[in-house]
Order: structure tokens, then sequence, then C-alpha cells
């Protein structure tokens, strides 16, 4: 499979679970309607797995704007590839959250809340406080890029090899590392730890016809942006000054 399309579809499939969990869990009507956290976090670390397994083999799984920058810091992913893994993973992104809001479409409709409506495509945090909203994500990516960092396998130019990325670390492995984040560090902003799976949603919160919807929030989208490459680029920093 082409990386660019092995991204998308990871990317994709990510964020149709993840997406579909949180509308499983807030919607109205739902047979999960009332969930918590816990099945939030869990679910999203199962979405993980699940792209990392279809893309893997092909792309290495970055699946994530942060994974793709923070490994091309560190000199061990191509800056000539980076413009297109970060575009296929906002258009897989786009795709994946577009068909979770088909699937749930009548529980979109029969809520009247427009922020239960926006939770399934952005992050938004518990408590505004933009530059400690970005210090969590910031913390939050960066404990996602140290551990692939170090966990890293061969470069992509090695042909033969598996291109860099979350799965040279093993979909279970990479699972349980995305699920204690979520469970220990996603409090505070839903811990986004990736721009595509925000900046790509929001965007089409802002495009869907979404009867009832509120405001996208693109005064908050930055947060989720940049904090998370900031977060890569202070892991791939600290990976490249330790020698390692």
């Amino acid at each position: 499979m082409n990386p660019y399309v092995a991204e998308i579809i990871g990317t994709g499939l990510l964020l149709l679970l993840g997406s579909g969990v949180v509308a499983n869990m807030l919607l109205p009507k739902t047979k999960g309607h009332g969930g918590g956290i816990m099945e939030i976090s869990t679910a999203w670390a199962l979405a993980v797995f699940v792209g990392v397994v279809v893309a893997g083999p092909y792309s290495g799984a970055h699946l994530n704007p942060a994974v793709t920058v923070g490994l091309a810091i560190a000199g061990k992913f191509d800056w000539a590839l980076v413009p297109g893994y970060i575009g296929a993973e906002v258009l897989g992104a786009m795709i994946g959250v577009g068909i979770a809001w088909l699937f749930y479409k009548d529980h979109y409709d029969a809520s009247d809340d427009p922020d239960l409506k926006a939770a399934p495509f952005g992050t938004s945090p518990a408590i505004r406080n933009l530059p400690l909203n970005f210090f969590s994500e910031l913390v939050g990516t960066f404990v996602l890029i140290i551990v692939i960092l170090y966990n890293a396998g061969v470069k992509i130019e090695d042909a033969d090899q598996t291109p860099i990325g979350m799965g040279s670390l093993g979909a279970i492995p990479v699972a349980f590392l995305v699920w204690v984040i979520g469970l220990a560090l996603g409090g505070t902003t839903g811990y986004a730890i990736n721009p595509a799976r925000d900046f790509g949603p929001r965007l089409m919160h802002s495009i869907l016809p979404i009867k009832g919807k509120g405001s996208s929030d693109w005064g908050y989208a930055w947060v989720p942006i940049l904090g998370p490459i900031a977060g890569a680029a202070v892991a791939a920093g600290i990976y490249l000054l330790a020698g390692a």
C-alpha cells in the first residue's frame, strides 16, 4: 500500500472509532449513553491499535503530525515526506469523523446541546486557561513522542523495513501508551495530542450540516495544534541532546 494511502486509512479508522465512542457516550438515546473517561480513554487506545495494525506495515502508522514532525526533528524521518504525511493524516481524520457523524446522525439530531454536538469533533478544555491548556497538550504529546523515539526501529531510508513511527512500537504497546496518557493526563483538555485529530474534525464540524450546532471554537483551535507540535519538538530535542 502507498504510505500516504495507509496514513489516510489508518487515521480515518482512528477518528471513526475515536469520534464514535465520544458520540456514543455523550449523545442522547444511544445504547452507550452515560459512560465516562475510562470508556473513552480505552476506546481511543484501541482505536490507535486498529490504525496501527492497518497502516503500520506501509507507513509506520504515524496517524499524527506530531509523530511525523518529532521523528523528522530527531533525524529518523525524511523531511521531504512530512507535508504529504500531514496532509494524509488531516484528510483521513476528516473522512473518519464525517463517517462517524453520519453513523450517529439521528442522535445528533435528537440533542439540543451544541456543546455535546461539538465534543465528538474537536477537543475543549475542562477549565479554559489557554497557557495551561497549551502546557497540557505539550506534556501529553511529549510522553507519546519520547516513548516512540526510545523504542524506534529502523529509519525510513531502509526500504525493506517498516517506516518508523508508532508502528515500530507494535500495535499493543502503543495502545497502552495512549491509554495511560488519556487516563493520567486527559482530564484537562481531552488530550488531543494530535493536530490532525483536532483540526480535521473541527473543520468538518464547521462545514457539515449538523442540526443545531454551535461554535467550532476556532479561538481555541491553536492549542491542540501548536501544543502537540511543541511537545514533539521538546521530546526530539531531549532525545538528540541525550545522544541517543
